[in-house]
């Protein structure tokens, strides 16, 4: 009886090839039939990729938290007058956004009755907000490195989708301005946001 030498190695060889060969007809196979998904889509123009790419240059996801800015009248030179006329007062700028007091001055009393000495609102500090949940993601892992715990939501807004990084909620609005502080004193631009319970 012979016995067979190589035949384990020589057998590895040929297995390999033919694997090799196989996965080689695989690949070209995949990748000449179209793709049932993109070849359905409609196709956009250059123009229209374009102007996505003029709005989507100066859009900022956290323009809303700014608020608008109030709008004021026109300053008018005065006119040289030819005889004495009463002059004509200058109505004061309407209030646009309400904004939250500043710590110290005078506040008005709460619209919405509630009992004496229980604040109707809770308070979050947003962090940022992003047009990807990565870069989101990203803010809510450098705050958990100072220690400081927030939550990623997300939102619709001007027919886009943004992530909102938060800490919160506050019962106090005192707790979130030292929150605010904290970030501020780190380097992390934050906001106060009051949201009624």
């Amino acid at each position: 009886m012979k016995t067979q030498r190589g035949g384990f190695v020589l057998g590895m060889i040929v297995g390999l090839l033919i694997g090799l060969a196989l996965a080689l007809g695989v690949a070209l196979y995949v990748t000449k039939t179209p793709v049932p998904f993109v070849n359905k889509v409609p196709q956009r123009s250059a123009e229209q990729d374009a102007a996505e790419a003029e709005r989507n240059k100066s859009w900022d996801p956290n323009a809303p938290l700014a608020g608008k800015p109030a709008s004021r009248p026109a300053a008018t030179m005065p006119a040289p007058v030819q005889s004495p006329a009463p002059a004509v007062p200058v109505p004061a700028p309407v209030k646009q956004a309400e904004k939250l007091p500043v710590p110290g001055a005078p506040t008005a009393p709460a619209a919405v009755s509630t009992k004496p000495g229980v604040d109707p609102f809770s308070y979050y500090v947003q962090a940022g907000a992003f047009g990807r949940n990565e870069e989101a993601e990203q803010q809510r892992a450098k705050l958990a490195m100072q220690g400081l715990e927030a939550k990623v939501s997300e939102r619709e807004q001007s027919g886009r989708t943004v992530y909102r990084v938060r800490l919160g909620p506050f019962d106090k609005q005192e707790q979130a301005e030292a929150t605010r502080d904290r970030l501020a004193s780190a380097g992390v631009e934050a906001v106060l946001v009051r949201v009624q319970k």
